[in-house]
């Protein structure tokens, strides 16, 4: 499938998910979804409420069996018959082990599929092509503390030895309060999950024996904002009365978990959600879930499930000290859109991600009244030991994006690049340098 093919398909399944209903078995569930538990516990589900609201059906109702972190949501037609989609959520590499066994339709991640996963399933099509890899969601976590610490920011090292336990103290940090008491939630939150593969696993390390440890988000918020020495981490829905911080990752400025940052997943704690559907063995009720959850109806639910939906939208920045010249007058005159273009790892092309945003973007600039000189791509890239060197593949990678907008009638007003300033990752490990690979849209 074409980019532009793509875009257009996108955009006008977002007006219609399917002119006619879709199939109902005899027999055994519609769909069966496996994976992520981040998803399966209340995303999935909800989406898949959603789509049969959509499709017309009756009696919408979640049923739980005996199985713990597995779900059923039945639905019913004008005739009566039911209609079962099953979830089952314990774990993202469980998804991929069910499209293998053929006990799942679709995969849900809270990571990208690995090389490995990738290879066993081959027989199943290209699990990386545009229509197999689908980002449903943003996912981000706040780093909370009592609102009377006094510590403003942390970064990602820092974070990685606080819950290992190598730091002890507040006074290490250049704080003060004695002991770092620490919250987490249990093993099996999906919250967990996202922390220790953003912060401990990428480090080599393991979250310490002494943290307390919760089922409940609120809960947890609550006991560190009623404890001067403590540190949580949490979903955004749940900073409660807690006081969230600043992160940085390497020489990225410190950011706070704003949905505007996570969205354009420029935050340190940001990751993506997916689902995966095998392209060889096509389920339409797979295809019409995973068109669903691009919609605004389904991003709708997204935000509502406690996520960051990909919505675009436009933000002001402010300008500061620590922008170049260039950026800092751009900031003044002219709104960021919610959204960054990222690439295929080692790879000019736009990645999976990137190609859904384009019909997205497109959207907007056009129901904006925006094709005619009024945007601007701004890019960026990873460190390079030629500063000159950089400054040229930022750009490019912005005449990358600016070649697909003009393809689907965007005049632009300029394209810019600055090389590896403004970095928001890492540049010492290969996802920082993915993340630093990025072209940002500005709309006037």
């Amino acid at each position: 499938m074409t980019l532009r093919v793509l875009c257009v398909f996108l955009l006008s399944g977002w007006l219609s998910i399917y002119a006619a209903a879709l199939p109902i078995p005899e027999n055994g569930p519609a769909l069966r979804i496996q994976g992520s538990n981040t998803i399966g516990a209340d995303l999935g589900p909800a989406l898949v409420e959603g789509l049969l609201q959509e499709q017309g059906l009756l009696k919408i109702h979640r049923e739980t069996p005996d199985t713990a972190n597995e779900q059923r949501i039945v639905g019913q037609t004008a005739q009566g018959q039911r209609v079962i989609i099953e979830v089952a959520a314990h774990g993202s590499s469980t998804g991929f082990a069910a499209l293998k066994n053929a006990s799942a339709d679709l995969a849900a991640s809270s990571r990208e599929i690995k090389g490995s996963e990738l290879l066993a399933l081959q027989t199943l099509g290209d699990l990386k092509s545009p229509a197999a890899e689908q980002v449903i969601a943003i996912d981000g976590l706040a780093i909370i503390l009592n609102p009377a610490n006094p510590l403003e920011q942390l970064n990602t090292e820092q974070l990685a030895r606080i819950f290992a336990g190598e730091v002890k103290t507040w006074e290490e940090l250049g704080g003060r309060g004695g002991a770092i008491h620490l919250y987490a939630r249990d093993d099996q939150s999906g919250t967990y999950d996202t922390f220790k593969e953003l912060v401990l696993s990428r480090r080599g390390k393991s979250l310490s024996s002494a943290a307390k440890r919760f089922e409940s988000s609120e809960q947890l918020s609550d006991a560190v904002s009623n404890d001067p020495q403590g540190i949580g981490f949490i979903g955004l829905p749940y900073v409660r009365q807690a006081k969230a911080v600043a992160i940085a990752d390497g020489a990225s400025q410190a950011m706070l978990p704003l949905n505007s940052l996570i969205a354009t997943e420029d935050y340190p704690l940001s990751r993506r959600l997916f689902f995966y559907l095998p392209p060889d063995i096509q389920n339409p009720w797979a295809q019409a879930l995973a068109t669903f959850a691009q919609s605004p109806q389904g991003q709708a639910i997204v935000a509502t499930s406690g996520f960051v939906s990909q919505t675009v939208q436009a933000m002001s920045v402010a300008p500061n000290a620590l922008m170049p010249e260039g950026y800092q007058s751009l900031s003044r005159h002219a709104q960021r859109l919610t959204v960054n273009f990222r690439f295929a790892e080692g790879s000019a092309s736009l990645d999976n991600k990137a190609r859904q945003d384009l019909a997205r973007v497109l959207d907007y600039i056009k129901r904006n009244g925006k094709t005619e000189r009024a945007v601007t791509l701004v890019g960026f890239g990873d460190l390079k030991d030629d500063p000159a060197r950089a400054d040229l593949l930022s750009k490019l990678r912005a005449m990358a994006v600016r070649r697909e907008l003009v393809k689907n009638g965007v005049v632009m007003r300029e394209v810019r690049g600055f090389g590896a300033l403004m970095p928001v990752a890492t540049n010492s490990a290969d996802e920082g340098r993915i993340k630093n690979r990025r072209v940002e849209v500005w709309v006037y």
